[in-house]
């Protein structure tokens, strides 16, 4: 057995104990709530403008959006379309779908990748509030195995990619703002060049 089929095998025994074990009315109706959320990172987007509203935020609202659209690229743009993962709703049948089945390839999460992104650089700067962040971006990247929107490993992978997002924008902000207060200090010593 190669790797592909064993790790294809996993996520498929993965989803099937979620179906036989977890499933149920209460949870059908919190995850249908849980994945729209996450539907075009909109929940993430609504933290980021209020963020930026207020000038004290503005430069971590910012980020967070610059995390979301950094993993829309690299993971709707580009991954999805290099990897062509079938999704499991159309892989598996005899699945009797809670959303509407969606379209675009399954490798990685669109929804996992945008939560993870857009928590990592909340959680960086509010850390009093890190564990709601990454709570709240662990039930929507969950709520996407629940509605068979994807397989584990796409999940895992979006996770990946959006801590990595995060990360990546946090590194370029602390540059820039490195490089301004250089400048300012600079400027402020030996006046204008």
């Amino acid at each position: 057995m190669n790797i592909i089929s064993l790790l294809q095998n996993t996520d498929n025994s993965i989803l099937l104990y979620i179906k036989n074990n977890i499933h149920g009315q209460i949870m059908d109706k919190s995850m249908v709530i849980i994945t729209s959320l996450g539907n075009g990172g909109v929940i993430w987007v609504i933290m980021a403008v209020l963020l930026m509203i207020n000038k004290k935020y503005r430069k971590i609202g910012f980020m967070a959006l610059c995390a979301l659209i950094l993993s829309t690229i690299l993971g709707e743009g580009i991954l999805k379309h290099v990897v062509q993962r079938i999704r499991p709703s159309a892989d598996i049948p005899a699945i009797n779908m809670l959303i509407a089945k969606p379209l675009s390839y399954s490798f990685s999460s669109g929804h996992a990748a945008s939560s993870f992104a857009a928590a990592g650089v909340l959680s960086k700067y509010f850390k009093k509030y890190a564990l709601g962040f990454l709570g709240l971006a662990s039930l929507i990247a969950f709520s996407r195995l629940y509605l068979y929107g994807h397989y584990p490993t796409d999940v895992v992978a979006g996770i990946i990619l959006g801590l990595i997002c995060s990360e990546i924008i946090i590194y370029i902000f602390a540059k820039m703002f490195f490089i301004k207060s250089c400048r300012r200090d600079v400027k402020n010593e030996y006046g204008t060049f």
